[in-house]
């Protein structure tokens, strides 16, 4: 036990969780619910959001830090954290300028429409979330070496070596770190060829030690070589004979011909209050500001925190939100996405015309709208904000905890599994439950449609909150509800985090709910009204920061997880 914390504490000071002695301003702060005067990092895990503050010490900025938590969580927190994946970052400058980095995956150019499916054309069960069929072209490599060049300050090699010493030298798991290499021990035994690190002679608890040599020195030649060092070479070698032994299709054109992109924020005005978020191929952005704009009439305060009247609202506008993605989100890059029409104030009164305050609707009746001029659950999300201003808001995934569970042999990284994001048939559901139609089906080089919503809120032009959350199909929902509880409740960051959840994505037609997140009254006048609900363990793992008046930094990090904020 002795040998363990000496070794913790060891990993703490390497990488950069010390206080750094007399500078009171410079001072070490982190727990789940944190106040700090310069930077902050609210990241999935500890040992992440420690390296991304350590960075931010070092004089780097809001994106160094994004780009060093990344590539930590991709050590740390495999269950999402990846460089096997890809998501998408939000980015404000200090001086009020915003950008997306989409490095979302894309389906191989040997993928077809209906690859999942038998010879009677029905879907064949796991081809599209356990083998290597189910992986698309990772992007995260491109994304973040493109963010650091665009905005970063520190060299790159500084920016990701924290990951790298991590992956060499260690850390100590946490409980439901064990818990979850454990429960997946199976798959992982069954689907790989060698028995990769999160594998171990015996069960896995609290405290033992993870090392990966083999992503240490993956990692070393991204450092070495940039984009090279993981699309070409050694490493894209290692990938291609991977896809060999599993049948999968991504190849060496796949990986040269990847590039990540820069995309305009969506944004829009709740009460006053600027939202800032991500556009297709991500459907959470629009999907944030329709459930925003169509719940903003109403007098949701006055109603009160999860109310029956405003659980009612916030539920029949998601049912319309997810009815409409179903139909018309996808790659823009390959379908006509109405966006302007979508979010636009006329089409969503239209869209809430049909809302009975007395009556639950039936998502039988409620179709995807008709806008005008128009023709035809694990994730992990960090937040960080420096002492300049910048602010970063980042969402990234293998799809899946773990993705599909398939390890690069001898490159140490997890494959995504975010083919099944695709619509691999109309009308059939995904791992989430959601239905999608042509927009989303899948085609050679397409961006598969996602549910990630990193979101930036400004007050009067000015950074007040950054945020988003894992969590499949509930990610724009548990978004909306922490805006909600911040602009409508006047909660902390850390009591709008925390506080009870519920769902609704118009397909499968019920109310998911979390255990004390509704009353008793007010679930028997929503029963009373029409409404099914049914309790689930969880929804969403928030990561949120809070500017408070005079610049203080305020952190949430959801109790939900592992989920840690740092900061100086």
């Amino acid at each position: 036990m002795n040998r363990l914390i000496c070794i913790f504490f060891g990993l703490i000071f390497i990488t950069g969780c010390s206080v750094k002695s007399a500078q009171e301003k410079d001072k070490f702060v982190e727990g789940q619910d944190i106040t700090t005067d310069n930077g902050m990092v609210v990241s999935a895990h500890p040992q992440s959001s420690r390296i991304g503050v350590s960075i931010l010490q070092k004089d780097g900025n809001a994106v160094d830090a994004a780009v060093a938590t990344e590539f930590a969580l991709a050590v740390c927190y495999p269950e999402a954290g990846n460089i096997g994946g890809g998501g998408f970052m939000l980015i404000r400058t200090s001086d009020g300028k915003t950008d997306v980095i989409d490095y979302r995956e894309k389906a191989p150019i040997h993928a077809s429409r209906d690859m999942y499916l038998d010879k009677s054309g029905n879907v064949s069960e796991g081809l599209s979330t356990e083998t290597h069929l189910a992986s698309g072209v990772p992007g995260t490599v491109d994304g973040m070496i493109i963010a650091h060049s665009k905005y970063g300050k520190l060299p790159f090699k500084d920016v990701i070596q924290p990951a790298i010493d991590l992956a060499e030298k260690g850390f100590p798991v946490t409980r439901r770190q064990a818990e979850d290499f454990n429960s997946n021990r199976k798959s992982f035994l069954v689907r790989n060829s060698f028995r990769p690190a999160f594998v171990k002679d015996s069960l896995w608890k609290e405290g033992d030690i993870l090392i990966q040599s083999a992503l240490a020195e993956t990692l070393k030649r991204i450092r070495d070589q940039g984009r090279e060092g993981f699309y070409s070479g050694m490493t894209a070698r290692l990938m291609i004979r991977e896809m060999n032994r599993g049948n999968g299709i991504i190849s060496e054109q796949d990986l040269k011909e990847y590039r990540s992109v820069s995309r305009i924020p969506l944004t829009a005005d709740y009460k006053g209050f600027r939202i800032i978020t991500v556009a297709p191929p991500s459907s959470g952005g629009i999907i944030l500001i329709q459930l925003l704009k169509m719940t903003d009439p109403y007098p949701l305060s006055e109603w009160g925190f999860n109310s029956s009247k405003t659980i009612h609202l916030m539920v029949e506008a998601e049912r319309r939100a997810f009815a409409d993605r179903s139909e018309y989100l996808g790659d823009p890059e390959f379908v006509k996405i109405p966006v302007n029409q979508l979010v636009s104030k006329k089409y969503l009164i239209d869209r809430m015309s049909t809302f009975d305050e007395k009556r639950a609707s039936f998502s039988q009746e409620i179709r995807p709208g008709s806008p005008e001029g128009y023709t035809s659950e694990e994730t992990t999300h960090y937040s960080v904000v420096d002492a300049g201003g910048n602010a970063v808001a980042a969402t990234t995934t293998l799809n899946n905890t773990f993705g599909n569970s398939i390890v690069v042999d001898s490159a140490g990284f997890l494959l995504n599994n975010q083919m099944d994001d695709f619509s691999v048939k109309p009308g059939f559901p995904n791992m989430y439950g959601l239905v999608g139609g042509e927009a989303n089906s899948v085609q050679p080089g397409k961006r598969m449609l996602s549910s990630m919503t990193p979101v930036i809120v400004e007050k009067e032009g000015k950074l007040l909150l950054v945020l988003g959350s894992p969590g499949g199909s509930t990610i724009p929902t548990t978004v909306f509800q922490v805006i909600v509880n911040v602009l409508d409740f006047g909660m902390s960051i850390a009591q709008a985090v925390d506080a009870g959840r519920f769902h609704h994505q118009w397909l499968p037609d019920w109310i998911s709910y979390e255990k004390h997140a509704i009353d008793s009254v007010s679930l028997e006048k929503l029963r009373d009204i029409g409404h099914i609900l049914k309790e689930r363990p969880s929804i969403g793992s928030v990561n949120a920061i809070m500017i408070l008046p005079g610049g203080k930094k305020a952190g949430g990090a959801d109790k939900r997880s592992n989920n840690s904020s740092c900061g100086y």
